[in-house]
């Protein structure tokens, strides 16, 4: 086995906390900045366990809220190594609240994090890449591959169309949005 490549399951990370009512908002729901902490965290844990090194977020990707978490709720975030650069990592992390009275789970979020190598300096360094030992292992790292080009193609139609819009065009798109230009 190729010692330069690194079974998803190594890097796997699930941390769970309790949702009390210091992290909500006033309709009682937590808030979606104390979730994209954890986010956060258990994507640097998963990637420094994967880069056995320190680190540093370098884009979210998306983060889906797909219901609502609640104060009590037991908050499960499992977080895996989808795809591997030669620096980069994705981290995709689903997100799953327990209720522990009414005996429910529901998935509540789904992320994806970029998180990038870096040496002593600052400098993006070396990772190892990603053994992939299922069908659901690789679907994974297909669509975060698929993702991330998709992206990237974003980026420069958005950068091109930016740079060739003039003051005339923009007004004309605007016209039946819900603004006032004044």
């Amino acid at each position: 086995m190729d010692s330069s490549f690194k079974p998803v399951a190594d890097s796997m990370v699930t941390i769970t906390e309790l949702m009390t009512p210091d992290k909500a908002n006033f309709g009682g729901k937590i808030h979606g900045g104390h979730l994209l902490s954890l986010l956060d965290k258990v994507a640097y844990v998963c990637a420094g366990k994967h880069s056995e090194g320190y680190c540093v977020t370098v884009s979210v990707d998306t983060v889906d809220f797909l219901h609502p978490i609640e104060v009590g709720d037991l908050l499960h975030l499992h977080a895996s190594i989808n795809y591997t650069g030669k620096t980069s990592m994705v981290v995709g992390i689903k997100v799953v609240a327990e209720n522990l009275r009414a005996k429910t789970v529901r998935h509540t979020n789904t992320s994806y994090i970029t998180m990038v190598a870096v040496d002593e300096n600052g400098k993006p360094r070396a990772v190892s890449g990603l053994q992939l030992n299922s069908v659901n292992e690789i679907r994974r790292f297909f669509e975060a591959k698929s993702r991330k080009e998709m992206n990237r193609q974003f980026r420069n139609q958005f950068a091109e169309k930016r740079q060739h819009a003039n003051n005339a065009e923009q007004l004309k798109a605007l016209e039946k949005e819900n603004c006032q230009i004044i």
